[in-house]
C-alpha cells in the first residue's frame, strides 16, 4: 500500500488499555492532489499554529495521569494513550483514526500485530467535520467516540452514529439561548457571520428561522471564505477584501458569529488584511460580537500583533466548565526537556515563546534561543491560559467518563467471576459491550460537577454566557454574566446579569442599540412601515384613552377603570373619588345652609310654642302648624344625608327619607288648606259640612296622604333598593361615587306623588285665597306652593343634566329652596305679627276684622 503522509506531531504512552485522542492544534494548508501523481507526495504548503489548543493535549494527559495515580479507579490497570493531530484536514483525520486502530509502528487496517495495543475508546474531534471523519471509521468497529464539538456532525446521531457521544449539551439549547439573549436586550437588527461551507450553511439555515419567529431581522449574512483561501489572499485579494469591506461598512453593529476556529481565524485575517490595505484601524471597533460555544479567545502566532480590543465586550456561549484542582500546578511543571515523548511541545514552545530550542538545527547561529525554562504563566491569554478552557474541560470529563465506565464494568464482572474463581481481564472486553455502561454512566468529577449523558448521548448540562473584557497586556478576563440551563424549572432556563456586562469601547456602559430605527418611547406604539423589513417601524402617539408604559410596545392599552392616562400617555393615574364631601367648598356651603335653616325653623317652632295660646297660633290648627314646622326641620336636616361618601345605609335612607318627610310636610299644608275651606263652607246656613270641622278631617288627610308615600317607599326598598355605585366612565379623571337609585321608576314615582300633593295643595289654596284674612292663611299657602312647584319643576331637567357631586348639589338645593319657600311664605308673616306687631295678635282685632 502507499505510505501515508508522515507528520511528526503525536504523543503516546503505553498501558493496559489505550484511549485514543485526535486534537486540532495545527492547521495545514496542503497542495491540492491530482490523479496524475502519487498522493503520497503531498507536501505542506504552510503550518498554522494555534498554541492555545495545546492545552487540549495537556488536559487529556493530565486526566490519564490522575486516573493512573488514583487507587480507587481501575486498580491494577494502567491507562495509556495515543494522541494525534488532525490538522483540520479530512485525509489526516482519517489517517490518524487508522493509526489508532493499528499497531504502534505501522498502519495495517483491520490487523493489530500481537495485540500490543488494546484501543478501548477515542476522544475527538474539535469540530463537527473532524468528529464525522473519525466516526465514519470507528463506527464500523463500534468503538466508542466521545467528541467535544458543539454541533452534531449529522442530524440524527444515535441512529446514524450509534457509537458516537458528545461531551457538550445539545446545540438546540445554544440556538434558544442566542434568541433569548437577543430578545432580552431587544436587539432586532443583527448580522450573521459563518464560513462558506456546509457547517456554516447549516448554522445560518437553522438560526435564521428562529430569529424571524421572534421578530428579529437578519439584516446581513456574510459568508467568509475558508481559512486557506484567506491565507492565499494574494490569489484572490479583491474577493477577500470585498468580504471584509462588506462587514466593516455594514449598517449592522451586532453580529452573531458561528465561532468555530476556522471562522474566527478567517475573520481575524479578514480584519487584518482590511486594516493593512485600507489603513483604517478603528473600523471594526464598537461592533458587538455574539459568539457560539466554539469560541475561545486565541490567536495563531502569526497574529500576535492583532488588536484584540476589536472583541472587547463580546458575549459568548461556552460549555459549562469548572476549575480543576492541581491542573494549574501541572501546567507549571510542563517543560520540553522533561517531556521528550511529547511530539507537540517543540513547535508549541517555539511558536508560543517566539524562540528556537537549543537542540534544534534551526538554532545554529541564532540569538533567540529557548532555554526550556520559560514559564507558561508568562504567556498572554490569547496564546495560552493557565486555567482549563471549556474544550479542555470537556476532554478531561471525557477521559474520566471512559475510566468510570471501565471501572463499573470491571466491578460488575469481577463479582460474577469471583463466584467462578477465575481471573478476569479487561483486555477481553469487546467494544460493543462498552456502550450500555457508557450510556448510563453518572459520576461527580473532581470539580464537583455531575456528569452523565442524556438519551441522545450528549452531556446533560447547559451553556454559560461569558463577557470578554480585554486588557492592554494582550490578555483578557472572563466574566460569567448568564446561563442557559435546560435542567432548571421551565421559565427559569435563561438568566442574564446586565450590571456585570462590560460593553464595547465605542459604546457607553449601556446595552448597545441594534435596531433599524429608534425606540418608540412610552406614550407611543409601533406602527408598521410599508415596504420596510418587518422589524422596522415608525412610532404613533397613543389615543386619548390609552397608554404605553414601555419602549417599543406593539399597541397601546387602556388603563384600569379606576385610573386614567396622564398627559404624556405613558402612565396611569389613579382617579379621584367624585362625591359631595363635607370638606368640599360646595359641601360646606350647603351643609352650613342646612344647619342654619334648621336652627331658623327650630327658632320659629320655639316662637309658636311660646305663643301657643295667642289667637294667631290657635286660629289655624295649632297641632298641624307644629307638625309642619317639625317636618320642615327634618327636611333641612335630611339634606345632610346627601353629603359625604355614599354607603349602603345612607343610600337606603336618602330618597325614602326625603320623600316621606316632604310628603308629611305637604300633607300638613294640604290639611290646613282643606280645613280652612271646610270651615268657611260650614258657616253657611243649612250646610252638611259642620260635621267635618275639627281635627278629625285634618288628621285623616295627613295620615292617608303620608301612608301612600310610605307604602311607595317600602315597596321601593323591597324590590330594588338604592345602592352605592362607582361610575368610572362618565368623567375621565374622576370616579363618581353615587347612589344608584336601584329602580328609576320608583324614584320618579316618589317625586310624582310629591308633585301631585303639591299641585292639589296649590289648587285648594288658590281657590281659598279670597276668604277673610283674619281666619285664612290660604294666600300664604298659595305663594308657598307656587315656590315649591316652581323649584321641583326646574329640578328635573337640572338633575338630569348634572353629573357627580353637582347632581347631588342640585337635589340638596331643591330640598332647601322648597323648604325655605314653605317656611318663609307661611310662617314669616305670622312671626312678624307675633314679635313686632303683638297688638294685632288679639281676639278683639280678629273679631273686628
Amino acid at each position: 500500500m502507499t505510505d501515508p503522509l508522515q507528520l511528526p506531531y503525536e504523543y503516546s504512552q503505553r498501558g493496559d488499555l489505550i484511549i485514543g485522542d485526535v486534537v486540532a492544534q495545527y492547521g495545514c494548508v496542503f497542495e491540492e492532489a491530482t490523479y496524475t501523481e502519487n498522493p503520497g507526495s503531498m507536501e505542506l504548503d504552510g503550518l498554522i499554529v494555534t498554541p492555545k489548543n495545546y492545552q487540549h493535549v495537556l488536559s487529556f494527559v493530565f486526566a490519564v495521569k490522575e486516573i493512573n495515580e488514583n487507587a480507587k479507579i481501575l486498580p491494577n490497570i494502567s491507562l495509556g494513550f495515543q494522541t494525534f493531530d488532525g490538522y483540520f484536514n479530512a485525509r489526516m483525520t482519517h489517517q490518524d483514526t487508522l493509526k489508532l486502530l493499528s499497531s504502534w509502528e505501522r498502519i495495517v487496517p483491520n490487523y493489530n500485530c500481537n495485540k500490543t495495543k488494546n484501543l478501548i475508546a477515542v476522544v475527538g474531534g474539535l469540530n463537527s467535520e473532524m468528529a464525522l471523519h473519525i466516526a465514519t471509521v470507528l463506527n464500523f468497529y463500534k468503538i466508542p467516540q466521545i467528541a467535544y464539538c458543539v454541533f452534531a456532525p449529522v442530524s440524527n446521531v444515535k441512529i446514524q452514529l450509534p457509537s458516537f457521544y458528545r461531551m457538550v449539551p445539545n446545540e438546540e439549547f445554544q440556538y434558544t439561548g442566542i434568541v433569548r439573549l437577543l430578545w432580552h436586550f431587544q436587539w432586532t437588527w443583527v448580522g450573521i457571520i459563518a464560513t462558506d461551507d456546509d457547517p456554516g450553511e447549516k448554522f445560518v439555515h437553522t438560526l435564521t428561522p428562529l430569529l424571524f419567529q421572534h421578530g428579529i431581522c437578519v439584516a446581513h449574512i456574510e459568508k467568509t471564505p475558508a481559512l486557506y483561501q484567506v491565507l492565499n489572499a494574494f490569489h484572490s485579494f479583491q474577493s477577500v477584501l470585498l468580504v471584509a469591506n462588506s462587514i466593516a461598512n455594514s449598517n449592522v453593529r451586532l453580529f452573531v458569529v458561528n465561532a468555530d476556529l476556522q471562522t474566527i481565524n478567517a475573520l481575524k485575517w479578514l480584519i487584518h488584511i482590511y486594516e493593512i490595505s485600507e489603513g483604517i484601524t478603528k473600523k471594526f471597533m464598537g461592533i458587538l460580537w455574539i459568539m457560539t460555544a466554539h469560541w475561545d479567545f486565541s490567536s495563531q502566532t502569526e497574529l500576535r500583533g492583532f488588536d484584540m480590543n476589536i472583541f472587547q465586550g463580546a458575549l459568548s456561549f461556552t460549555i459549562h466548565s469548572n476549575q480543576v484542582q492541581d491542573f494549574t500546578k501541572f501546567l507549571r511543571r510542563v517543560c520540553p526537556h522533561l517531556q521528550q515523548e511529547d511530539g507537540f511541545i517543540r513547535v508549541f514552545w517555539e511558536q508560543a515563546f517566539n524562540c528556537v530550542l537549543s537542540n534544534s538545527d534551526e538554532n545554529k547561529g541564532r540569538n533567540d534561543a529557548c532555554t526550556g525554562e520559560e514559564r507558561l504563566d508568562s504567556l498572554p491569554g490569547i496564546i495560552f491560559e493557565m486555567t482549563m478552557t471549556g474544550q479542555s474541560y470537556s476532554i478531561y470529563n471525557a477521559v474520566y467518563a471512559i475510566a468510570h465506565t471501565l471501572h463499573q464494568i470491571s466491578s460488575s464482572r469481577q463479582k460474577r467471576r469471583a463466584m467462578e474463581s477465575r481471573r478476569w481481564d479487561l483486555s477481553n472486553l469487546q467494544p460493543w459491550k462498552f456502550h450500555p455502561f457508557l450510556r448510563s454512566i453518572s459520576f461527580n468529577n473532581t470539580a464537583g460537577d455531575l456528569i452523565f449523558f442524556n438519551e441522545n448521548g450528549e452531556i446533560a448540562a447547559g451553556f454559560d454566557i461569558i463577557n470578554w473584557v480585554t486588557l492592554p497586556n494582550k490578555t483578557f478576563i472572563r466574566v460569567k454574566v448568564g446561563r442557559m440551563d435546560p435542567q432548571v424549572l421551565p421559565g427559569s432556563e435563561f438568566t442574564i446579569n446586565e450590571e456585570a456586562i462590560t460593553w464595547p469601547n465605542m459604546v457607553n456602559q449601556e446595552p448597545p442599540r441594534a435596531m433599524c430605527n429608534d425606540h418608540c418611547h412610552p406614550g407611543y406604539s409601533k406602527k408598521k412601515t410599508e415596504g420596510a423589513p418587518f422589524c422596522c417601524y415608525s412610532c404613533s402617539l397613543c389615543p386619548e384613552e390609552k397608554i404605553s408604559d414601555q419602549k417599543d410596545m406593539d399597541d397601546c392599552f387602556e388603563c384600569p377603570q379606576d385610573q386614567y392616562p396622564n398627559k404624556n400617555h405613558d402612565e396611569c393615574i389613579s382617579k379621584l373619588l367624585n362625591y359631595l364631601s363635607f370638606t368640599n367648598y360646595l359641601g360646606i356651603t350647603l351643609a352650613s345652609w342646612a344647619l342654619f335653616l334648621s336652627l331658623t325653623t327650630a327658632l320659629v317652632l320655639g316662637i309658636f310654642i311660646k305663643n301657643q295660646n295667642t289667637p294667631m297660633v290657635r286660629a289655624n290648627n295649632r297641632d298641624l302648624t307644629y307638625l309642619l314646622l317639625i317636618s320642615l326641620l327634618l327636611c333641612f336636616l335630611c339634606s345632610l344625608l346627601f353629603i359625604g361618601q355614599p354607603h349602603k345605609v345612607t343610600c337606603n335612607l336618602r330618597q325614602p327619607a326625603f320623600g316621606i318627610i316632604f310628603s308629611v310636610a305637604v300633607s300638613c299644608v294640604l290639611a290646613k288648606t282643606i280645613t280652612v275651606v271646610v270651615a268657611f263652607t260650614a258657616t253657611k246656613p243649612g250646610t252638611q259640612m259642620r260635621k267635618w270641622v275639627g281635627k278629625r278631617l285634618a288628621n285623616s288627610i295627613l295620615i292617608s296622604c303620608s301612608l301612600i308615600q310610605i307604602s311607595i317607599c317600602a315597596v321601593w326598598l323591597c324590590i330594588a333598593p338604592p345602592f352605592p355605585h362607582f361610575d368610572t366612565d362618565t368623567l375621565v379623571e374622576e370616579i363618581i361615587v353615587e347612589c344608584n337609585e336601584g329602580s328609576v321608576t320608583m324614584f320618579y314615582l316618589v317625586l310624582g306623588y310629591l308633585g301631585f300633593l303639591a299641585i292639589v295643595s296649590f289648587t285648594m289654596a288658590f281657590l281659598a285665597r279670597k276668604l277673610p284674612d283674619s281666619f285664612n292663611e290660604a294666600k300664604f299657602i298659595t305663594f308657598s306652593m307656587l315656590v315649591f312647584c316652581g323649584v321641583w319643576l326646574s329640578f328635573v331637567p337640572s338633575y338630569l343634566s348634572s353629573k357627580g357631586k353637582y347632581m347631588v348639589a342640585v337635589e340638596i338645593f331643591s330640598i332647601l329652596a322648597s323648604s325655605v319657600g314653605l317656611l318663609s311664605c307661611i310662617f314669616f308673616p305670622k312671626c312678624f305679627i307675633i314679635i313686632l306687631r303683638p297688638e294685632l295678635n288679639t281676639k278683639h282685632q280678629l273679631i273686628r276684622k
